[in-house]
């Protein structure tokens, strides 16, 4: 049997992503609220799915405010998938 991916088994980091398949776009703000982390946390993670490239993270300002809105990848969907269906295995969903 395969094994799940430790990068997206994390809580947070699984939120994120599963939020990311739904959306075209999530800012930090929107993440932090529908994850309730911390942002401290919430960036950690962000980064970790940044390095891995199964998302895009751009930073920019509206007015003098910073905004960080992320995007999953092509990559990230397929490891996302991937991630699913060897849960289903798991759960002998399949």
């Amino acid at each position: 049997m395969k094994e799940l991916n430790p990068l997206l088994h994390s809580q947070l980091r699984l939120a994120v992503m599963s939020i990311l398949m739904n959306v075209e776009e999530a800012d930090f703000v929107y993440l932090k609220e529908k994850t309730e982390s911390t942002a401290g946390n919430l960036s950690v993670q962000i980064d970790k799915l940044t390095t891995a490239g199964y998302i895009t993270a751009e930073k920019g300002f509206v007015g003098k405010k910073t905004r960080t809105v992320c995007r999953i990848t092509e990559q990230g969907r397929a490891a996302f998938e991937q991630y699913v269906e060897v849960l289903k295995d798991y759960l002998n969903l399949q």
